[in-house]
């Protein structure tokens, strides 16, 4: 219902009506069967388990709509005017609540068969790692999002660690937030610091394991988390340059995205027009 009262809202903000739309475009996060018009699942948002979204959409206002995951449209807006204009192979994590991915392949986007191809956050990185809210272990959103960045932050201070971060929290521990841990490792925080670390390093790891797989000329980094900048992904380009084979960890790129929260609007209007 939130969704179809905020394209009432876009609708009315321009004074539109549906029968003036050529289509609707929807990025959503988590699992889409794309044939289906399905978000199948989204760890980060409770109940979201097969919701025939794209029909839902569709059948409201009249018009073509289509479904495709959030990070998969970005890296059609990152590939077409961002950081990977102008470069075939690609691949685009976007690190925030969760970890979302996106592959563009030979200048083409590529999902899969059922479009839910690029769930780079779920590939396994620590058979023994913690439980991930999918019910897999130790997936890499589960050891980098901004959510498990801030676990470890309150679990170090919980157990009398000392930082800068009680303060800027008033104390109140559980409140601490990854914007916040990484605004204290800006400012030099030690343990700040060490928990961004870690982050980079199991994020070079799933770095190396892409570069491998798919021999990309870049990895955009996009989210939240990633606006920490060079304290996240220096860390992470060193593991790649140690850990994956060394042709591929010499041509691959490892970037901020450009376009911020704009990419997965842009991506969705490209994919939609590309349907055409």
């Amino acid at each position: 219902k939130r969704i179809l009262s905020m394209i009432d809202h876009l609708l009315g903000l321009r004074n539109l009506n549906p029968s003036q739309l050529n289509s609707i475009s929807i990025a959503a996060a988590g699992a889409i069967d794309a044939e289906k018009g399905l978000v199948t699942s989204s760890p980060n948002l409770p109940g979201w388990c097969d919701i025939p979204l794209r029909d839902m959409v569709g059948e409201k206002y009249g018009v073509n709509t289509f479904l495709l995951n959030d990070t998969t449209a970005a890296v059609l807006g990152e590939h077409h005017f961002g950081a990977g204009k102008g470069v075939n192979n690609l691949v685009m994590l976007t690190v925030g609540t969760g970890i979302g991915g996106g592959i563009i392949i030979n200048g083409k986007l590529y999902s899969g068969p059922s479009g839910s191809a690029g769930e780079i956050g779920h590939m396994t990185i620590d058979v023994n790692g913690p439980k991930c809210s999918c019910g897999n272990i130790g997936c890499l959103e589960r050891l980098v999002s901004g959510k498990a960045v801030a676990e470890e932050a309150i679990r170090r201070l919980s157990q009398g660690e000392k930082s800068s971060l009680t303060e800027i929290v008033g104390g109140k521990i559980k409140s601490i937030t990854a914007e916040k841990v990484s605004l204290a490792a800006q400012n030099g925080d030690s343990l700040a610091l060490e928990v961004v670390l870690k982050a980079a390093t199991y994020l070079g790891i799933g770095m190396v394991n892409l570069v491998n797989i798919f021999n990309p000329e870049m990895i955009i980094i996009g989210g939240s988390l990633a606006r920490v900048g060079d304290l996240l992904l220096e860390p992470a380009r060193r593991v790649v340059r140690e850990r994956a084979f060394q042709l591929s960890a010499r041509l691959v790129r490892i970037v901020p995205a450009q376009l911020g929260d704009d990419a997965a609007v842009i991506g969705a209007t490209i994919f939609a027009r590309q349907q055409k």
